[in-house]
């Protein structure tokens, strides 16, 4: 399996850690499978094989939250945001095929580490929950998924800038994650960068996928508003930092 795989069970091991740690932060956050597993498995794969093998579990994930969040989507939000995702996504898959990705991670770290420092700060905006801004937000974060499969961060922080409450920005987003990310898998096939020895990879990685989401679940059910808010924040400043670094590196 190893061969066909095309890892060292080393490797294997670290990939399946890494897996299930970011199932768990997804089950909690609604986000951020891949803000906290792309970074992390960078040392044994390039990007290019990683994106694609996120976007399916991304998918599988969604997939295993959807009886604890139905009730919570606002499928208006989600909507409009898609429609931005729709349009910044082959941008953003096209930019994946051509660019050095150092360059645009440390960019997206950047702009999330500022905003998240200004949340923490209390900064809160309910002017931006219009449709034009919906929208922008969601081009943004097409683009950003297209390359580095990272929408959840600008999205996150949008939810965030304008007081939602937790249950819908957890719900909205895993809801939003499962178009985005299948829409970006196919662009990825037709971009050829997804290939069969990433779907084997995936395989064995199925069965932690809703391990860690339950896992997540159950963490997200016992906290309050504000422990969420913060854990969300110190996250995302967690994960910009590393990102930040590891661009320089």
């Amino acid at each position: 399996m190893l061969a066909t795989i095309d890892l060292s069970f080393l490797e294997f091991l670290f990939f399946c850690g890494i897996i299930l740690f970011a199932s768990t932060v997804r089950g909690f956050s609604g986000f951020g499978f891949s803000a906290s597993s792309v970074s992390l498995l960078s040392f044994i794969l390039p990007p290019k094989e990683i994106v694609p093998i996120i976007l399916l579990l991304e998918i599988i994930a969604s997939f295993f939250m959807i009886p604890s969040i139905w009730k919570k989507i606002n499928w208006k939000f989600v909507f409009y945001l898609l429609v931005g995702v729709s349009v910044g996504t082959p941008f953003g898959v096209r930019l994946l095929s051509v660019l050095e990705p150092k360059v645009t991670h440390l960019i997206i770290s950047l702009t999330v580490l500022i905003f998240a420092f200004l949340l923490l700060r209390g900064y809160k905006n309910e002017k931006l929950n219009h449709n034009i801004s919906k929208f922008f937000v969601g081009a943004t974060a097409g683009t950003v998924n297209g390359f580095g499969t990272l929408a959840g961060l600008p999205i996150a922080l949008y939810f965030l800038i304008i007081a939602a409450e937790p249950a819908v920005i957890r719900a909205s987003l895993a809801a939003l994650f499962f178009f985005t990310d299948l829409y970006a898998l196919i662009l990825a096939y037709f971009n050829d960068i997804l290939n069969y020895t990433m779907i084997y990879r995936t395989i064995p990685l199925i069965l932690i996928v809703p391990f860690g989401v339950s896992i997540g679940t159950k963490l997200f059910t016992g906290s309050s508003k504000e422990n969420y808010k913060k854990y969300v924040l110190y996250f995302l400043i967690l994960v910009s930092i590393f990102g930040f670094i590891r661009a320089l590196i």
